[in-house]
C-alpha cells in the first residue's frame, strides 16, 4: 500500500468515526427531545429554589422558550454521549500507539471522562446552590430577581466548563511528567505559584463572592496535589519495571 493509499483510508476512517459520533450525539438527542422542557427546570432548579415568593424565570425573544430548552437537551446530548465519544476517538488514535501507550492512555482516558462528569456534579450539586443563594440575597429591597433563561444557561454552561476543566488538573499533571515535559520536583517547587493561581482563576469565573472562589480554588489545589501524588506512583511503577 502506498503513502497515498494509507493517508486516504486514513482519512476514511476518520470520517466513518466523526460520523458515528454525530449519530450518537443526534440519536441521544432525538430520546430527550420530548423531555426538553423538564430538562431545563432541572436545570434551573437552583437558581428557582431561591428565588423569593413568586419569584420566576423569564424570556426576553419570542423565540427563547423554544430553542434555550433545545440547546439544553443538545448539551445534556452531548454529555450523555461523551463515553461513546471518546470510544471513537480512542479506536481511532490506538492502531498508531504502541503496546505501553495504549496501557498506559486506556485509563487516561476513562479516568478524564469521570473527572469531568465530577466536575459538573460538584458545580451543580455544591456551587449553584451557594451562587444563587448569594445572588438571590444580595438583591436591594424592591428588586425582583427574574433572570433571562437564555443568559441563565450561559452562566451555568461557563461554570459546568470551568469545573470540568478544572478537575482534568491531575490529568494534565500526569501527562506533563509522562512525557518528560517537567518532573516532579518542580511542581512541588512551584506549588504556592499554583494556589495563587487557582484563586486567580476562582476570581475569574465564579461570582464576586468569597464562598464560590474559594470552592473553585480549593479543588483546583488539591487537584494538583493529587496529580503529582499520581506521577509519583506512575514514576515509582515504572522504575520498577525496568
Amino acid at each position: 500500500m502506498t503513502t497515498t493509499d494509507t493517508f486516504i483510508s486514513h482519512l476514511i476512517e476518520l470520517r466513518n468515526r466523526l460520523l458515528r459520533i454525530v449519530i450518537g450525539v443526534v440519536l441521544v438527542f432525538i430520546g430527550l427531545f420530548p423531555f426538553a422542557n423538564k430538562i431545563y427546570t432541572l436545570l434551573a432548579q437552583p437558581l428557582l429554589s431561591h428565588l423569593p415568593a413568586g419569584g420566576q424565570m423569564i424570556a426576553t425573544a419570542v423565540t427563547t422558550p423554544f430553542f434555550v430548552p433545545m440547546k439544553v437537551a443538545m448539551l445534556a446530548a452531548f454529555v450523555i454521549s461523551l463515553p461513546h465519544t471518546l470510544y471513537q476517538v480512542w479506536s481511532f488514535i490506538a492502531p498508531g500507539l504502541y503496546t505501553h501507550e495504549r496501557r498506559f492512555m486506556a485509563p487516561l482516558v476513562v479516568a478524564s471522562t469521570l473527572l469531568f462528569f465530577a466536575g459538573m456534579c460538584f458545580a451543580y450539586f455544591l456551587v449553584f446552590p451557594v451562587v444563587f443563594g448569594f445572588i438571590a440575597g444580595t438583591a436591594p429591597e424592591g428588586v425582583a430577581v427574574m433572570t433571562d433563561i437564555g443568559n441563565y444557561l450561559d452562566f451555568v454552561i461557563t461554570l459546568f466548563m470551568a469545573f470540568g476543566i478544572a478537575f482534568e488538573v491531575p490529568v494534565a499533571v500526569v501527562l506533563l511528567v509522562y512525557f518528560g515535559l517537567v518532573n516532579i520536583e518542580t511542581l512541588k517547587d512551584i506549588r504556592s505559584y499554583v494556589i495563587v493561581g487557582a484563586f486567580v482563576i476562582g476570581a475569574i469565573f465564579t461570582p464576586p463572592d468569597v464562598i464560590s472562589q474559594v470552592m473553585l480554588a480549593v479543588p483546583l489545589w488539591l487537584l494538583y496535589e493529587a496529580g503529582i501524588l499520581v506521577a509519583g506512583f506512575l514514576r515509582v511503577r515504572t522504575t520498577q519495571a525496568d
